[in-house]
């Protein structure tokens, strides 16, 4: 069987109201969403976030650099594939927007692969349909919300009337001793009930700056140990981030930004971070990620994946070293995928997990009523 078509659009959805995290505010999410048909009919479906802008960019690297490896390909040979259409782009860019682009594609091929076979991705992965340990995102920093701190404490009452004992709020973008205030209301709200993460989004410029925010951070926690450190440093500074967790109590966690297994090893052979949060949107798509969880595993780490919880469900599913599922309520209005998503096919959730659908692939449907409002024209 051989791939017949491939198909990409970007689509630009707004978020409800404007939203700031450390370092940028965010209006619009551009997705690009990537649809392979093969020989016999089947279809398979894969997606990638493209940032506030890169949308029409990373649909670009689809048509024109990707999609002539792939059409004509046997659509079985994924590991193949991926090498060579890797091998394409080297000059092109082994990184941003066009490893957002090839792993759009690998994506879909293997949803195409797992609806042939009749089952959930996480199935034919090797894992099963358990329901997997899930936590609250968000704590963005937003207009018209109150005081900072009554901000922090209603998200987390919101989080825990979904279910959710465990959360994340973002840092970096006040400075610290407006952030401690912060963590100490959301450590308050969770009532010893959960864990707190802190995502940074890359905010200090320092070892010295990062560490002093920590602890900072820490202290306003009081006896409540903070779960995570998210992406202090740049996502450059590997060495820093090593030196950071050498030197802090809360564990580090990084990679949601790094791509490829090289850039993973980088990480691993540092020290770098407690927790890997390798992106199969970003790192180049589940055969990648596949490749670093295992790596990972090998040296003691475990995975809790940035985003995509459609599909980021089967790939915790199906390895041994999983910590837990980032989830995004849809009512946030933040990370709002699931809007191209048809409502019976969003992931379900409850009492602290999230639940794979019994679907084959990934299981989701297209809204495209919806897609088609929101695509970028060519």
């Amino acid at each position: 069987m051989t791939i017949s078509s491939i198909r990409a659009r970007a689509v630009a959805i707004p978020v409800d109201r404007p939203t700031r995290m450390s370092n940028r505010v965010l209006a619009d999410r551009h997705y690009v969403l990537v649809e392979v048909a093969d020989d016999r009919g089947g279809t398979g479906l894969g997606y990638t976030y493209a940032g506030t802008s890169g949308g029409p960019l990373t649909k670009t690297a689809v048509d024109d650099l990707l999609a002539p490896v792939y059409l004509g390909a046997d659509e079985d040979d994924l590991t193949g594939l991926w090498g060579r259409a890797y091998q394409e782009v080297l000059l092109a860019g082994r990184r941003g927007a066009v490893i957002r682009a090839l792993s759009a594609l690998d994506i879909a091929l293997w949803d195409l692969k797992a609806k042939r076979a009749g089952q959930p991705l996480a199935v034919l992965l090797g894992g099963s349909t358990a329901p997997q340990p899930a936590y609250a995102s968000g704590g963005y920093y937003r207009p018209g919300e109150g005081e900072w701190t009554g901000a922090v404490a209603r998200e987390i009452a919101f989080n825990r009337s979904q279910g959710f004992t465990d959360h994340k709020i973002k840092v970096g973008g006040l400075d610290v001793a407006e952030d401690a205030r912060r963590v100490a209301a959301a450590v308050r709200a969770i009532g010893g009930e959960g864990r707190l993460a802190l995502d940074a989004n890359n905010a200090y410029a320092s070892v010295h700056q990062a560490r002093a925010a920590i602890e900072a951070f820490e202290r306003a926690a009081g006896d409540a140990p903070l779960w995570w450190f998210e992406e202090p440093l740049s996502p450059e500074s590997v060495a820093g981030h090593a030196e950071l967790a050498r030197r802090i109590r809360t564990p580090v966690a990084t990679g949601e930004i790094h791509q490829t297994r090289w850039e993973a090893r980088s990480l691993i052979e540092a020290g770098a971070a407690a927790v890997l949060q390798t992106d199969a949107g970003v790192a180049g798509g589940v055969t990648e990620w596949l490749r670093i969880a295992h790596a990972a595993d090998a040296f003691g780490l475990q995975m809790a994946p940035h985003w995509h919880h459609n599909l980021h469900v089967h790939l915790t599913a199906s390895v041994a070293n999983t910590l837990v599922v980032e989830y995004f309520a849809l009512e946030k209005g933040i990370y709002n995928f699931e809007l191209l998503v048809t409502p019976d096919t969003r992931l379900r959730y409850g009492n602290g997990q999230v639940h794979l659908p019994d679907r084959p692939g990934l299981g989701i449907d297209l809204a495209e009523d919806v897609v088609t409002k929101y695509e970028i024209p060519a």
